[in-house]
Parts: C-alpha cells; structure tokens; sequence
C-alpha cells in the first residue's frame, strides 16, 4: 500500500500537507492545482500495475464527462474512473479526446464515452453525435443505450448483512442528492433505493434514521450535524452513500462528542484513496473504480470492432472492505 510519504514525494508537497488534504482539513489553505496533484496521485499509486499491453493502432474516444475537475475532487469516485480510462487508453495508444457537454464536436471517433449522469435531452444529443455510444455509471438499457453499471443491490445487501451480523438493529443511511446538469432533474440515489428495500425485507427500516445530503464532504458533515442536534434517538450503524459523505459524517459525530465506532459505526462507498488515511480508518464498499474505467476503454473498442445487435448492460459487483470505523 501506498505511504503518505510516498504520495508527498511524487505530488511535490510535504507529507504533512498530504496528511491534511486527505483528511479534508478545512483549515488548511493550499491551492486547487495541488489538491488536485495530491489525490491524482494518490489514485495512482492505487493502481494494480499491469504490462504495458501491446501498441495498436492509432484509435481515438470522446470522453464526454459531467463532473468539472472542482466536482472531481469533491467526491472522488469520478476522477478514479477518470484515471482508469486515460490509464488504458495510454496502454493502448488510443487519444482520449474530452468534450464537455456544452461543447461537443463533430469530430470523427471509433467511440464515445459518456460517464455520469445525463437527463433526456443530453443523451438525445449524444445518441445523435455517435452511435458506438456507452454510459458508465449510469443505467440508459431501457433506452436501448449501452450502460457499464454498478450492481447497487449486491453492493448494500453486504452492508447491511455485516451490520446485522455485528448486532446493530439500528440502521441508518447518509443517502446523496444530486441533479443533472443544465436541467437540473433530480437523480434517485439507487443506494437509498436498495437500502430501504432491504431494510423492510428485515423489518428493520426506520424512515427518521434517513438522511440526504450533496455527494460532497461539507455536505455530509452538515447533514449529520444537523441530525444530531435536533434528534435524542440515533442509530448505532450508519452507511453512508459515499467515502465523501462518511467522511464528513464522521467528522460531524466526533465534534458532537460521539465516538466512531463505539458509539456510531459507519460504512461508506467506493473506497476511494482518502478512506485508509482518514481517523479512524473508514470502512467501506469497495467498487473497482479504476478497473470500470478499463473495461469502459475495451468494451467501446469491442463494440467498434464487432457490433451488437442488442444494447448491453455491464453490472460489475462489489466488495466490503472492513476498517477501523466499524465494530
């Protein structure tokens, strides 16, 4: 595993700066380039190494993104996928070719990779622009669009098993809320969705242990905040729908003078790099971010070379890693 020191050394900075971005230090004033040097870095150096595949020929992909690099860093999980797709097309000698939604070119391209989420209008737009076309992360199959998805389900249902398994009867959820751009229509956190699915299967779910906040780390401490000061009865287990939101989560139980996992245990989602350095380590569900950014590159380079007479979904599983944030 990559060392603090390490991440310092390639990044330019200080191990103690380091130490502090990860942490999500509000006090610390360092510029956006060096954040953003900082957690480059430090999703890198997650990377499985792999040989260098052989070169092919020259192919270019549109990767049409609906996070801007401020969002990036705001919640990780897109800029890990980000590094997976720009890893494997380095491998592969392919050119990334980055559009934003705003201004998308008529550029010819073996492929288009559309990684976010999208409203109506946007993937009319993209469904226009190319016809290889594939969304990651985001599930368009019964618009007969190609989609490289999560498996949400499996993904809580391990969750909420280990809790259950721990003993907590008392489950809650830090669930994120987010909308598209441009339109700004609202998108279903399918975590919340499959969380409460499960929870009534065990007759477990309490809809006032239900919390929602922005995918961000500011967000997720406001939220818990909020819910600690005006609630007496809390849960003794929480998932939250990020490693962001947890974070944050977490911050807003130890100021309130709670203490995880003792008092509160807490998962999140993704295990972005900050996970392991936070205090206490955070355990959390693991999504192979890098890898989905992989299989994104071949699987357009698949549908470029051989055609589909169905569109395809991709669901990739999970897995739990547990930390210190848990007992």
């Amino acid at each position: 595993m990559a060392t603090i020191r390490d991440i310092a050394k390639l990044a330019g900075v200080s191990p103690a700066t380091v130490s502090r971005v990860l942490n999500y230090d509000q006090e610390l004033s360092v510029a956006h380039e060096t954040k953003q040097r900082i957690f480059e870095v430090a999703e890198e150096l997650n990377y499985t190494k792999h040989k260098r595949a052989n070169k092919i020929s020259k192919s270019v992909i549109r990767l049409v993104q609906w996070y801007d690099e401020a969002e990036e860093l705001a919640d990780l999980y897109y800029l890990s996928i980000r590094l997976g797709i720009e890893k494997k097309a380095e491998e592969l000698n392919i050119q990334i070719r980055r559009e934003a939604l705003t201004e998308l070119s008529d550029a010819q391209v073996t492929g288009t990779i559309a990684l976010g989420k999208f409203d109506a209008e946007q993937i009319r737009q993209l469904k226009n622009l190319d016809e290889n076309l594939l969304f990651v992360d985001f599930d368009g199959m019964t618009q007969g669009l190609n989609s490289l998805v999560v498996d949400f389900d499996q993904s809580v249902d391990l969750v909420i098993d280990s809790f259950v398994q721990r003993g907590h009867q008392k489950i809650g959820i830090l669930s994120g809320e987010e909308q598209t751009k441009h339109h700004f229509q609202p998108i279903e956190d399918p975590r919340l969705r499959a969380f409460k699915t499960k929870m009534q299967q065990i007759n477990l779910y309490k809809p006032e242990f239900t919390m929602t906040a922005a995918f961000s780390m500011e967000a997720g401490k406001a939220a818990m905040t909020t819910f600690l000061a005006d609630n007496q009865e809390f849960p003794n287990a929480l998932f939250a729908s990020s490693d962001a939101l947890a974070v944050g989560a977490m911050q807003a139980i130890q100021e309130f003078g709670l203490r995880v996992p003792e008092d509160i245990s807490v998962i999140g989602f993704n295990d972005v790099s900050v996970a392991k350095y936070v205090s206490p380590a955070l355990s959390t569900v693991k999504v192979e971010t890098e890898w989905m950014g992989e299989l994104a590159v071949m699987t357009v380079l698949e549908l470029a070379r051989e055609g589909a007479p169905v569109p395809r979904k991709i669901m990739l599983g999970t897995k739990l890693i547990q930390r210190d944030s848990t007992n």
